[in-house]
């Protein structure tokens, strides 16, 4: 990966991390699990996910999303190696038995998944588990259900297909403020509105497009 968009992440990695040091105060048992920066693959958006990987900080976290894809074994495989090699968190969205195979340190579930948090926790006892959330009743009941965090999307402007109308960070800080488990930003995060979530609460930044948006090159904290 090009020096510059290596340095992009590693600047964005510094300002999760700023974040995570702020809202851990809260979570100082579960925020030693958890990381400040999560790489979320997507199939059409990042068509290699291992080459992002490769990029990533020690400490932060890739959440594998294969959606069914007939080489998710082996993608994830290669992911685990390197999660290994670079000391990453290795998360798969959705799938439980495909996060298993792989020897992943847990699951992302979607938000209609999220009641199950609990049920696979007690399956396998270590796992990290997240959940996605679009609202206050979303967040509170996966952290209800046993989740250990939760992304909450869209912050701001998502190139998402299915992303609602974002948050804003006011909104987005009210809701991490008051959230029973850590709360992660996802959607539309970038260096360049990366600032305006400080102080809200979040427990980190989770991202898509601020990985492999041109336009990230260009913006610097």
């Amino acid at each position: 990966m090009a020096g510059g968009r290596t340095s992009d992440i590693a600047a964005l990695h510094a300002a999760a991390r700023r974040l995570r040091a702020r809202a851990m105060r809260s979570w100082p048992r579960t925020g030693e699990r958890l990381p400040a920066l999560i790489f979320v693959s997507d199939p059409a958006r990042t068509p290699a996910p291992d080459v992002i990987a490769a990029s990533l900080p020690a400490g932060s976290a890739v959440i594998f999303r294969a959606f069914g894809a007939t080489d998710a074994i082996e993608v994830g495989r290669r992911l685990k190696a390197i999660a290994v090699r670079r000391k990453l968190i290795l998360l798969v969205g959705a799938d439980e038995r495909l996060a298993h195979a792989i020897g992943a340190d847990g699951v992302h579930l979607p938000e209609r998944m999220a009641a199950r948090a609990g049920a696979v926790g007690r399956r396998r006892p270590g796992w990290i588990v997240t959940a996605a959330a679009h609202s206050r009743r979303a967040v509170l009941l996966a952290a209800r259900a046993g989740a250990h965090a939760v992304l909450v999307s869209p912050v701001f402007e998502s190139a998402s297909r299915s992303a609602g109308r974002p948050l804003g960070p006011t909104r987005f800080a009210d809701l991490a403020r008051q959230a029973p488990i850590p709360v992660f930003a996802l959607g539309g995060v970038t260096l360049h509105n990366v600032r305006r979530l400080l102080g809200s609460g979040a427990a980190g930044i989770a991202a898509v497009d601020a990985f492999i948006n041109p336009e990230a090159r260009k913006l610097r904290t």
